[in-house]
């Protein structure tokens, strides 16, 4: 445990795979995602994990202008946190009933550029970066070193930070291999995803494992999926780690309760935080814990 500074609290408002049909509390419209953002924001949460749905249809897209409306709306709040955009969206594979080698109903794969122009456009502190291949929710989620490096050199030219996405293990030693060529930084911050089937169980042990992979200096946090959130939260604060919450993730604020807002469930993992002798840290000392710098700040 490390108590000597305070802990990361990011918060994943909406997501791709979360259905309205589970929660009527789902933000989906521009106005709904950003005023989700804002209340996060205000009841804790340093960083906001934004994905975007179709206003009309509430299904996944990638429109540059909903990206900029729900960033800009932030902005125009004067609510200080640190965007955090997805480039998840594009990178799923659905092999053909007829011919596996051939693309099937609901294959998003496209080259790594098209993931990115939302993020060179708007530069926003930071973007995510998933460097899993697996099989996940029906199709084979592939994001192989050479588009990785494309994406990679377009988010840092954009002046953005990647945080890595890690799935399993050996996502870590791709990780450690891409910072060693250059096409990373040499200090990361990574996001451990837990919980998601046939990726890392969510439990101390796997965490554990992961952390001591780790080169020195990297910053991590962790999130559980549906009703390992918040034990995740707390393990992730007793191993020194930072923490995630939001409706991506989890959509209950105690079991059989939907959380009516993402504020709700970060308000709970900040009283977590505190009660486990730490502190939520603000947008100010997040950048400073993941070296960033944002001009007035």
């Amino acid at each position: 445990m490390n108590f000597s500074r305070p802990t990361i609290v990011t918060c994943a408002v909406t997501g791709n795979l979360t259905l309205p049909s589970q929660s009527p509390y789902l933000p989906v419209t521009p106005a709904q995602i950003a005023a989700s953002c804002i209340e996060a924001a205000h009841a804790g949460a340093a960083i906001v994990h934004i994905h975007v749905r179709n206003p009309k249809t509430s299904a996944p897209s990638m429109e540059l202008d909903l990206y900029r409306q729900v960033v800009e709306r932030i902005k125009d709040s004067g609510t200080d946190v640190l965007v955090n955009l997805t480039t998840g969206p594009g990178q799923r594979f659905v092999p053909g009933s007829e011919d596996p080698a051939v693309a099937g109903p609901g294959t998003s794969l496209m080259r790594g550029e098209a993931r990115v122009v939302h993020v060179e456009a708007l530069q926003p502190e930071i973007c995510t970066l998933d460097l899993n291949t697996m099989y996940s929710f029906g199709s084979v989620v592939i994001n192989t070193p050479d588009s990785l490096r494309v994406m990679a050199a377009r988010i840092r030219a954009a002046g953005t930070a990647p945080e890595l996405e890690i799935f399993n293990p050996g996502d870590v030693i791709l990780a450690r291999d891409l910072a060693a060529e250059g096409v990373l930084p040499e200090r990361n911050f990574l996001q451990f995803v837990l919980g998601v089937k046939y990726a890392t169980p969510a439990n101390a042990e796997m965490l554990s494992a992961l952390v001591r992979m780790l080169p020195a200096g990297w910053e991590w946090s962790a999130f559980g999926v549906g009703r390992m959130s918040f034990p995740t939260v707390a393990l992730s604060v007793l191993l020194g780690g930072h923490v995630r919450v939001g409706m991506e993730d989890n959509l209950q604020i105690e079991k059989g309760v939907l959380a009516r807002t993402n504020a709700e469930l970060v308000g709970k993992a900040v009283r977590i935080v505190a009660d486990l002798g730490s502190r939520a840290a603000s947008p100010k000392e997040a950048r400073e814990i993941l070296s960033l710098h944002k001009s007035g700040n």
